[in-house]
This record gives structure tokens, C-alpha cells and sequence, in this order.
């Protein structure tokens, strides 16, 4: 488990901000079902390394807060400034070892499916799929065996194989990862469908009795006299 140092912090405001910012600090904030909001001011350079870390920011922390309440996190939300890319603010969220979390995982397709090897397309619908699981069972990846796929099959959310303990929070039928002919077979083949008009075939007419239209060149009929 990863350990994080936290400070509370009670001046609010941009240049309160400014002068945290001054110190090697950014602002953030925890809060929980149990918890407040509270008001925190971490290093940036310990948060980036957990970003990139392999579990990223599903990494349970041990935070230790100078001055308040020591507490499990989550990593809830962050932000970046926009011009520099330096990590500007986060959102803790408080945990519990005996109470599930909402996390999206990694999606990994496994193999090469037999109907990619024939000319199809593997099309990948989820890159992560939202999960329910207790904070210390968040699987690093979950990962599909895609290998006997042919064209037109596809893995739903029920196919997956999870961890004990891990719930996906998708409908069972969901597809997830599917292969598909290529783009250029699936329109030949929507105009080859019965109905579909051939190409350069002329409108029909308006209607079932419509007349057609007087040519350009047609003189009046004399008026009657």
C-alpha cells in the first residue's frame, strides 16, 4: 500500500493558493460518506508518481494528515493547468476496507481472433469497464480471450471472467469487444440489401399516377377562341 503525506490547510482563495503553490504544495480535498470535506495541501511530485504508477488511480493510500485524521484515500479526480500540464488540484476519497468501491478497470483483449486472421476487424467498445468490488480486490486489468472470436461474434459483459469479489457494472448483454468486417464490406454489403436502389437507378416518380413535367421547349396550346 502506498503512503501519502497530507497537511490541512484553512486559507481559501487565490492567493492563498498562490502562496501554497510557492512552497512545492497544490491545494486538495478529501471527503467521504463519513467524512467532511477537508481541506489538504499535498506534494504534487508523490501524486504524479502514483499516476503513473501501475494501478494508477485505482492505488489504495495511507494518507497521513499533519494536524488531522489519518485516513485510507482514493485518488477521485485531478486536474492539470492547461497551458503547463502541472498537476494543479485533487480530490481524495475516503475508503473503507469492508465497503465496496465504484473503479474502472482496464479492458486487455488476449490472442488474435480468428475472424481478424480471415480479414475482419477486432473493435474494441470498452478500453476500461466500470467495476464494484472492496477497495483491497480492485483487479490491476481484466482480460479477454478474444482468440476464438470469428466475424460477427462479439464478448459481453457477462462473458467476462473476474476475480471473486468483482462485479461488472454494465447490462449482461452489453458487448464489449466484437469483430466486424471492415468498413468496405459492410457498405457493399448494405447496398447489395434488398431495396437498396441501384446505383445511378433515376428517382421515382412522385406518385403512382403522376404525369410527367411539360419539356422545357413545349409551346402553350392556343387560347380558345
Amino acid at each position: 500500500m502506498h503512503n501519502v503525506t497530507a497537511h490541512t490547510r484553512t486559507a481559501q482563495g487565490k492567493s492563498a493558493v498562490r502562496r501554497l503553490r510557492g512552497t512545492g504544495k497544490i491545494p486538495a480535498v478529501a471527503y467521504g460518506k463519513d467524512l467532511a470535506a477537508t481541506m489538504l495541501a499535498v506534494t504534487p511530485k508523490d501524486i504524479v508518481t502514483i499516476l503513473k504508477s501501475e494501478r494508477g488511480q485505482n492505488t489504495v493510500l495511507q494518507m497521513t494528515v499533519e494536524g488531522g485524521k489519518d485516513m485510507l484515500v482514493m485518488i477521485k479526480d485531478y486536474s492539470y493547468h492547461p497551458v503547463s500540464r502541472s498537476l494543479e488540484h485533487i480530490d481524495f476519497v475516503e475508503v473503507k476496507l469492508d465497503r465496496a468501491v465504484d473503479v474502472d478497470v482496464p479492458l486487455v483483449a488476449i490472442g488474435k481472433a480468428a475472424g481478424v486472421a480471415k480479414g475482419g476487424l477486432l473493435r474494441q467498445v470498452y478500453r476500461t469497464v466500470p467495476v464494484r468490488c472492496l477497495p483491497d480486490r480492485i483487479p490491476l486489468k481484466i482480460e479477454a480471450d478474444v482468440s476464438a472470436l470469428e466475424l460477427g461474434d462479439a464478448v459481453a459483459a457477462k462473458d467476462l471472467k473476474l476475480p471473486e469479489g468483482v462485479e461488472v457494472r454494465l447490462p449482461s448483454e452489453q458487448t464489449v469487444i466484437s469483430v466486424v468486417a471492415p468498413e468496405k464490406d459492410r457498405t457493399e454489403e448494405a447496398a447489395a440489401a434488398p431495396g437498396a436502389p441501384a446505383a445511378g437507378a433515376a428517382a421515382p416518380a412522385a406518385g403512382k399516377d403522376a404525369k410527367a413535367a411539360p419539356a422545357k421547349d413545349a409551346k402553350a396550346a392556343p387560347a380558345k377562341k
